[in-house]
């Protein structure tokens, strides 16, 4: 088995602010773990605001205020050593992100400098991160990269708004690897694509995954990018992960309510029937419900659900689920 290479213990990471004089606590993520592998793609998956995103800002130590972590840690697996992210200076989480880690947005225009040509933003992205002794021989290679990834040389003479939406996102991925980084963090790389453009996106992060043999982190409400991608699967609701297990398990056999929702409403090939959503809404990060935040949802919710958070339970070895309906004895088994 792969070493893991990140990973989260209880990590807490809290919006705190100030409204009209009074402190309003946003519970984004809220107590994780995670256990990340070398030369695996991991997916995150989960409704528009359940913590996705801001669990991503946290695992690339790219937070800004008012978020930070008020409890548990991060930890990078360096050099055969654990470092946590909470015990390095600023220039030492700079440094962890200039040479470990590569962060992908969302939104491609908001890495692509839109007054610039596309080799001028290579050329800053460059200087940044590279001595000056070796940026010749960098340009050389970052040509080389482009046309390896299956990208035409002539894109980086371009402006980003003569690009399409799909390249500006290659174009993206390709500077983001450019480095050969251990690790890449994307957040939802194929919103606003349509399907065939989707595919050729999915394609070249699982080209680079193979090329590289590096650790992807991927963070989409889109299961069926999931589905194509993803070697194991985090299901992550209120800023919790209620489920994890490998794409086929989660895919194939999910046990908790909510997942069991987001695999069933997706459409199948021959099946007319109309899918079936998840009732109701999410609840507020501001004031989640006591117990299971899904109980209020959930259409076998228990008295212990609306007053506890389970635990794990270890459904196989390679598959997780936090739900009073799982497990053994009294608890049985969500329908």
């Amino acid at each position: 088995m792969e070493e893991i290479i990140l990973k989260t213990e209880g990590l807490k990471a809290f919006y705190v602010l100030d409204v009209y004089g009074k402190q309003k606590t946003v519970k984004a993520v809220n107590d994780v773990d995670l256990a990340i592998r070398e030369n695996e793609i991991y997916g995150i998956a989960g409704e528009s605001g359940c913590g996705k995103t801001t669990l991503l800002k946290t695992l690339a130590a790219a937070m800004e205020p008012p978020l930070r972590i008020v409890g548990g840690r991060v930890c990078y697996r360096i050099a055969g050593a654990d470092v946590d992210v909470s015990t390095l200076t600023q220039e030492e989480i700079r440094r962890l992100r200039l040479e470990y880690i590569a962060y992908v947005p969302q939104g491609s225009m908001s890495v692509l400098n839109p007054v610039a040509r596309v080799k001028d933003t290579y050329r800053d992205f460059i200087e940044s991160h590279i001595s000056t002794q070796q940026r010749d021989e960098a340009f050389v290679l970052a040509k080389e990269h482009i046309i390896e990834l299956g990208l035409p040389p002539k894109i980086l003479d371009a402006y980003p708004h003569q690009l399409s939406g799909g390249m500006r996102q290659r174009v993206t991925i390709a500077l983001a690897t450019l480095l050969k980084p251990r690790i890449i963090i994307g957040d939802e790389p194929t919103t606003a694509l349509d399907v065939v453009v989707q595919r050729g996106v999915v394609q070249l992060l699982k080209d680079v995954q193979r090329k590289l043999q590096n650790t992807i982190i991927l963070v989409t409400h889109d299961m069926g990018v999931h589905a194509n991608i993803a070697d194991r699967i985090g299901i992550m609701y209120a800023g919790k992960i209620v489920e994890e297990g490998t794409t086929d398990k989660i895919f194939g056999d999910p046990e908790h309510p909510y997942t069991q929702y987001l695999i069933n409403s997706l459409p199948k090939f021959g099946d007319k029937t109309p899918r079936e959503s998840v009732p109701g809404s999410p609840p507020s990060l501001a004031n989640l419900p006591p117990g299971c935040p899904f109980h209020p949802r959930c259409p076998h919710v228990k008295e212990i659900c609306k007053q506890e958070m389970p635990g794990f339970t270890q459904v196989e070895s390679n598959h997780k689920v936090a739900c009073w309906l799982v497990g053994e004895g009294e608890h049985g088994k969500a329908a």
